[in-house]
C-alpha cells in the first residue's frame, strides 16, 4: 500500500498533528476511508490545500479510494483555482466554498468513521496518485500526472538515504500542497510509519518547541532556516534533531552557519521539481556540505550534458545542463503531449531545466535554471544561484536576484538585483569577487525595494 496500512504503529504519539489538532493511525485510516467511499469513481477530487486534519483526511482519503488528487494552492488566486480545476477535470471538491469552484462539495470530517462493510480497491502501482501543478513561470500552469510508483519510490529511496523510519517524528509548517510538504512531509511519514507534527506555520519558536517534545527530523525551506538562524534560542533547541534537512532552494552558506554554530549541525539539502519528485539527495550518514544536494537516491540515475550534447567534467566546477532519468518521474503533461514530448531527451533523460555542477564523487550542486540563470560572461559559464549565495552573506544584502543582461565585450554582465540598506555597490562587488572567482563579480548592482515574485514566492527574473 502506497501509504501503508491502518496498524497504529506507534501509541504514544498520534501518527498527525496539524497544530492542536491530532489522530492516530487507526483514526486517521477511518476518517479517510469515510472520505474514499464519497468519492469513489470519481475522475479526480481536488483539494484545497489549507493547513489542516481535513486537508490530511482528503489526500489520504484520495489515494485510499484510487481517485487522482489535485491539491490546489491555499493561496490561489480565482483564476489559478479556476483553471486548475477545468485542466484537471477534477469532479469534486474538498474544501471551503471558494469563488472560481463550479464542481459539488464534498466534505473531508476529520472524526468520521468509515461505513459499515466499505470496501477499497488495491489500485496499481502505474495508476495516477495525484495531479500537481507547475507554478506557470513560462506560461499556465500544467499538470504533473504523477504515479502511485514514482511517489513510492521517492520516498522508499529518501528513506534509504536519511535512515528514516517510524522511530522519527517528522516536524515541518510546509504547505500541503506542494511536493516538499505533502509529498515528502505527510506522505513520507506515513509510508514510513513516522508521526508527523505540522506546525501549521514554519516559525522558529514551533520548531523549537517540536524539538524539546521530541521531534527528530525536520524540515524547512532556506527563509525557514534563516528565520531559525535569527533567532539562536529556537536553533539550540534543535540540537536534540537527528537531521535537519533544507529544500526547494538553494541554503546560504552563512545560514547554514549560523544554524551550526547554535544547533551543532547544519541542515543537509536535496533536489526535486514537480515531475520528478526526488531526485538527488545527501546523505544522513556523510558529513554536511552546504550548497550540495548530494547524490542520486536508489533508482535514479543523473548526468549533466554541454552545449554541444557531450558530457560535463565531473571536477566540482564545470556546469552543465542537468538530466535524470529513474523510477521517480512523471508520466506527462496532462492533456499536452508535445510539452510531454519535449521535456524528453531523444535517448530518455528528462531535462531539468537546472544547471549544475558534478564532483568525482558524485555529487550535484545546481546552480539555477539554465533558461535564466546561467550566465555566458567573457568566455565563462556562471550559475546566478552561486552569486546569489555569495550575495545573502553581505551582511546588508536581504534578497539577491542575479541576471545576465547584453553586453557588447562581455557577451553578457551580471547584474545583481538586491533588497537591502545601506548597500553600497563596490563594497557589495568587492565582496562578492572576494569569495568566488574574480569573473563571477556583478559588473552593476541594483537596488529596488523588492523583488517580483510569482505565487509559490518564486523571483521571477524576467520582469527584471
Amino acid at each position: 500500500m502506497l501509504l501503508g496500512g491502518a496498524d497504529p504503529g506507534r501509541t504514544d504519539v498520534p501518527a498527525v498533528r496539524v497544530g492542536e489538532e491530532a489522530l492516530d493511525r487507526a483514526a486517521l485510516w477511518e476518517a479517510a476511508s469515510a472520505f474514499a467511499a464519497r468519492v469513489a469513481g470519481a475522475p479526480a477530487v481536488a483539494v484545497h490545500g489549507q493547513a489542516c486534519l481535513s486537508t490530511v483526511v482528503a489526500v489520504v482519503g484520495g489515494v485510499l479510494a484510487g481517485v487522482p488528487v489535485v491539491p490546489v494552492p491555499a493561496d490561489a488566486g480565482t483564476g489559478e483555482r479556476r483553471h486548475i480545476l477545468a485542466d484537471s477535470k477534477a469532479a469534486l471538491w474538498a474544501g471551503p466554498p471558494l469563488e472560481g469552484v463550479a464542481v459539488p462539495r464534498v466534505p473531508a470530517h476529520p472524526f468520521d468513521r468509515a461505513p459499515a462493510g466499505v470496501r477499497l480497491p488495491d489500485p496499481g502501482p502505474d495508476e495516477t496518485a495525484l495531479i500537481m501543478y507547475t507554478s506557470g513561470t513560462t506560461g499556465p500552469p500544467k499538470g504533473v500526472l504523477l504515479p502511485r510508483r514514482a511517489v513510492a519510490a521517492g520516498l522508499d529511496g529518501l528513506a534509504e538515504a536519511w535512515g528514516w523510519t517510524g522511530d522519527d517524528v517528522l516536524v515541518h509548517g510546509l504547505p500541503l500542497f506542494h511536493v516538499h510538504g505533502l509529498v515528502l512531509g505527510l506522505f513520507g511519514a506515513l509510508r514510513t510509519g513516522s508521526p508527523l507534527v505540522h506546525t501549521v506555520r514554519p516559525r522558529p519558536q514551533a520548531y523549537a518547541a517540536a524539538a524539546q517534545a521530541g521531534g527528530t527530523l525536520f524540515f524547512g525551506v532556506p527563509t525557514v532556516w534563516s528565520r531559525i538562524a535569527r533567532e539562536s534560542g529556537a536553533a539550540r533547541a534543535l540540537g536534540s534533531a537527528r537531521l535537519l534537512v533544507s529544500g526547494s532552494a538553494g541554503l546560504p552558506a552563512g545560514v547554514a552557519q549560523a544554524v551550526q554554530a547554535a544547533a551543532g549541525q547544519a541542515p543537509i539539502e536535496r533536489y526535486g521539481m514537480t515531475e520528478t519528485l526526488i531526485t538527488l539527495a545527501a546523505r544522513a550518514d556523510e558529513p554536511v556540505r552546504t550548497g550540495w544536494v548530494g547524490r542520486p537516491i536508489a533508482g535514479v540515475q543523473a548526468r549533466l550534458r554541454g552545449e554541444d550534447g557531450g558530457p560535463v567534467p565531473a571536477d566540482g566546477g564545470s556546469i552543465g545542463a542537468l538530466e535524470v532519468r529513474g523510477a521517480t518521474l512523471f508520466d506527462g503533461y496532462l492533456g499536452l503531449p508535445e510539452a510531454t514530448e519535449e521535456a524528453w531527451t531523444p535517448d530518455g533523460w528528462f531535462a531539468t531545466g537546472d544547471a549544475a555542477a558534478v564532483d568525482a564523487d558524485g555529487r550535484y550542486r545546481v546552480v539555477g535554471r539554465t533558461s535564466v540563470d546561467l550566465i555566458k560572461s567573457g568566455g565563462y559559464r556562471i550559475g546566478a544561484g552561486e552569486v546569489e549565495a555569495a550575495l545573502l552573506d553581505h551582511p546588508a544584502v536581504r534578497e539577491a536576484a542575479v541576471v545576465g543582461e547584453p553586453d557588447d565585450d562581455l557577451g553578457q554582465r551580471i547584474v545583481a538585483y538586491l533588497v537591502g540598506e545601506g548597500i553600497d555597490e563596490q563594497d557589495v562587488i568587492g565582496f562578492v569577487a572576494g569569495r568566488l572567482s574574480v569573473h563571477k563579480r556583478p559588473r552593476q548592482v541594483r537596488v529596488v525595494g523588492a523583488l517580483p515574485r510569482n505565487a509559490m514566492g518564486k523571483v521571477q527574473k524576467s520582469l527584471l
